[in-house]
């Protein structure tokens, strides 16, 4: 049997005896994942992936004794396995901090709801298969190029639009954390979140660059050198003179929310004056939307599989012929400072 078609072993890491049963219950629904071993906090998750080497760790942020934040860290540094925040709405905002210490996304907590069982299902199955070692190296600053070493004089564009799912918060904190304040064009950024979490991510990225990021809100223009954020709540579009306009989400999707919709719509309102990014994720969301930028006459980007996470929406992308230039994370930025012409 091969790693692929192996049994997925879980360690669950949470304070609460229910919802450790709860999610030993969502997991083990699924006859491809075990859970092997449970901890109620962050010392006794040390210990236990040391003891058991599971193939993923669900982790809690908001335990006693020791926090999920240092767990993290210590567990990557000493028995780096693929860790998957599980958090309440209420602890999001310290949540996003985890994915810098190198846990690979953030989730909700699950409840008994198709959707969000879904959801966490299938995160196990595509985070398990990731070589943690390997992607930190993929993703390390040692062959990142600064903004002053690139080529400059190119024609401005109008937006750039971002396309990511699962392993796209840290790929995006580390594309927007190397952006010059002076960089001249709009960020549009659809990723794929939790309902309640757009907020907490926005700080996060705030944090870490010295563009303006918020979360995006209907009736808004655009602004050069701002970063909008879709809701998770809402699909977003661009009208032609750049106002957000936002809208109900469809309910039929798993993840949410829509990249197409943002990408079709800004490839409609904008063309040749676009820079369309499509990142790490699973799934296809936003493929279409990739080829219809290219139609459109933009630019299309997409991230490389050695520095994704998940290989997946931009992997079809490629793959469909839908994608000018396929760029390593670490050259991200300064790809994009080059189309902006500065």
């Amino acid at each position: 049997m091969t790693r692929q078609e192996s049994i997925i072993r879980v360690l669950v890491v949470d304070d609460s005896g229910l919802v450790r049963d709860m999610i030993r219950a969502i997991l083990e629904s699924d006859s491809g994942i075990v859970v092997i071993g449970e901890a109620s906090n962050g010392a006794e998750a040390i210990e236990k992936v040391a003891e058991l080497k599971p193939d993923i760790v669900t982790m809690d942020i908001e335990m006693p004794v020791m926090g999920g934040l240092e767990a993290i860290e210590r567990i990557i540094a000493e028995h780096p396995v693929p860790i998957l925040v599980v958090t309440a709405q209420s602890g999001v905002r310290t949540a996003f901090s985890a994915i810098s210490k190198g846990a690979l996304d953030v989730i909700e907590k699950p409840d008994i709801s198709l959707e969000k069982v879904q959801v966490l299902i299938h995160k196990i199955r595509y985070l398990a298969k990731v070589d943690v070692v390997a992607h930190l190296l993929a993703i390390s600053d040692r062959d990142k190029m600064s903004g002053a070493a690139a080529p400059k004089g190119l024609p401005k564009s109008g937006v750039v639009a971002i396309a990511a799912s699962t392993g796209g918060p840290h790929a995006i904190y580390k594309i927007l954390s190397d952006l010059p304040a002076e960089f001249p064009l709009s960020i549009l950024i659809t990723q794929h979140i939790s309902e309640g979490f757009t907020q907490g991510m926005v700080d996060w990225f705030n944090g870490g660059t010295p563009l303006t990021v918020v979360m995006a809100s209907n009736g808004a223009r655009l602004v050069p050198g701002h970063v909008y954020v879709n809701p998770a709540e809402s699909s977003m579009r661009i009208s032609e003179q750049g106002i957000i306009s936002l809208g109900n989400h469809d309910s039929s999707h798993i993840y949410h929310p829509s990249c197409n919709t943002l990408l079709t719509s800004v490839a409609a309102s904008y063309r040749k004056g676009l820079i369309g990014l499509i990142m790490s994720g699973m799934g296809d969301d936003g493929v279409e939307g990739m080829k219809a930028i290219k139609l459109a006459g933009g630019s299309t980007l997409a991230q490389d599989a050695d520095s994704s996470v998940v290989y997946g929406m931009n992997r079809l992308a490629i793959e469909r012929g839908y994608i000018h230039k396929v760029v390593p994370l670490a050259k991200l930025p300064a790809e994009l400072i080059q189309r902006a012409g500065i």
